[in-house]
């Protein structure tokens, strides 16, 4: 625009006008901005093991539980079924390899549709099905000790209930099931059982043998037992024990996430006043590598944390948006809990629910690297946000509860003790040279992992609406 465009008609300027004098002026900027860049609680809460080896090993004290306890459902065909390989999760089918067994076993489940309230099973009455929750909850009811009804746990997709009913041995219910939401179960009947297993010797074989092993004495975390005497006076022979270890304790590799940062020579040559082209381009690719890790920490199928949580440290909303009592159901089932993580719409459903019941939730001061800042808690406990919590289409999201530490034997993360070419902890920035079009390449690398030392530290409230 020049200087007569900015001046009205007829009227001659008196001054140098500012589109002119922008000419000679120094323009203030900003760095680069990013709208992807999160708070990342996750990587700033963690207490991390610097790992030598680039492998790092966890030794337990031996367990005798073995897999997930969910039975794993295909939901993606016109009619759910459950997947033959997630049969073993039964432990009457723990161990069993046919894979053409199970595959005509799993066959045999029908699909059956409850409606809310509707009773699926009776306390006290013979089992008769073996139950597999393909979508919805049920309520495992008891009878209190005055006759009335209490509730004594819920099932949600995955779980299980009837296996018992694989061995024979005419067990009955010990609680009774009925659905709290609409449910699509996949349900295996005595009869169709029956007109099954008979035919197939490897499996009658196999649940014979599962019925009449002993099981190896345990305490109620399922570690082997370490005999040990108390009370006792005199000169009683005393009980001999060791504490036995994992054979094959598990493993956990660095993960790995990289890319190729490209800048042309000319560009860092020339415009790099009063900002460096080169940092600024790393700086804002390092930000999304951080972003990316925290994702993997919670979604990874392999070391994620919302795969590694133990069965028994799976809990389902009673109402369905996360209530107080479901918090403290989830705070109640470990010793301590540093922090509790979930997405930032599921800690606004929380607080509407402390609203709806005249209840005021905690405020939590947590020290960060850029000072302290005050969050929503309950209990004392602090609730992060983290939007890369999963929400999924239906509105559904998780609440996780985490102790951390190696010395509290709580969930750490794992990273590298000493890279070449280090700019960050666990990131490694390289120079790979210049290409024929005088285009400098950076290799960014960012090495990490996770660990839960005992199923304890880690717990999750799965199921959580955010819609209600």
């Amino acid at each position: 625009m020049t200087v007569t465009e900015q001046v009205p008609a007829g009227l001659e300027p008196t001054s140098l006008a500012t589109g002119a004098a922008r000419q000679l002026a120094t323009t203030t900027k900003s760095t680069p901005q990013m709208r992807g860049i999160t708070s990342r609680w996750l990587l700033r809460s963690l207490a991390w093991i610097p790992v030598d080896g680039g492998t790092y090993r966890l030794n337990r004290r031996l367990n005798h539980l073995r897999g997930d306890g969910r039975v794993a459902v295909d939901g993606s065909g016109p009619r759910p079924a459950v997947l033959p390989d997630a049969l073993t999760e039964l432990p009457p089918l723990a161990g069993f390899a046919d894979q053409e067994v199970l595959a005509a076993l799993a066959a045999r489940f029908t699909v059956r549709r409850l409606a809310a309230g509707e009773v699926l099973a009776e306390f006290g009455a013979p089992v008769d099905k073996v139950v597999v929750v393909a979508s919805g909850k049920i309520d495992k009811v008891g009878t209190g000790p005055y006759g009335d009804r209490t509730v004594l746990g819920t099932l949600a997709e995955g779980d299980h209930a009837g296996s018992p009913m694989l061995n024979a041995l005419d067990p009955l219910w010990e609680c009774g099931l009925q659905a709290v939401t609409p449910v699509v179960a996949l349900v295996l009947d005595r009869a169709q059982f029956h007109d099954f297993a008979p035919g197939v010797p490897a499996l009658q074989a196999h649940l014979g043998e599962t019925a009449a092993a002993p099981r190896p004495p345990s305490d109620k975390y399922g570690d082997a037992l370490v005999e040990l005497a108390a009370g006792h006076a005199g000169e009683p022979v005393l009980p001999q024990a060791f504490v036995a270890y994992e054979p094959a304790p598990r493993e956990y590799p660095m993960s790995l996430a990289q890319t190729v940062l490209r800048v042309h020579t000319r560009v860092a040559d020339l415009y790099s006043s009063p900002m460096d082209q080169t940092a600024q381009q790393l700086r804002l690719t390092v930000a999304e590598l951080r972003e990316r890790q925290e994702q993997e920490l919670l979604t990874d199928r392999d070391y994620g944390l919302l795969h590694n949580v133990a069965p028994k440290q799976r809990f389902q909303t009673r109402g369905g948006p996360p209530a107080p009592g479901d918090l403290d159901e989830l705070l109640s089932r470990r010793r301590r809990t540093d922090f509790l993580l979930a997405h930032p719409r599921a800690i606004a459903a929380f607080r509407r629910q402390c609203t709806a019941r005249g209840v005021l939730p905690d405020t939590v001061e947590v020290a960060g690297d850029r000072g302290s800042t005050v969050h929503t808690g309950w209990r004392g406990v602090p609730l992060l946000p983290c939007d890369k919590v999963p929400v999924s289409a239906q509105g559904t999201t998780s609440v996780l509860a985490v102790r951390t530490g190696e010395a509290d034997s709580g969930v750490c993360g794992l990273r590298p003790a000493e890279l070449a070419d280090e700019h960050e902890p666990g990131v490694s920035v390289r120079c790979t040279g210049i290409d024929e079009r005088a285009v400098l390449s950076y290799l960014v690398s960012g090495y990490q992992s996770a660990v839960v030392l005992v199923p304890d530290a880690l717990g999750v409230l799965e199921n959580v609406e955010l819609g209600r």
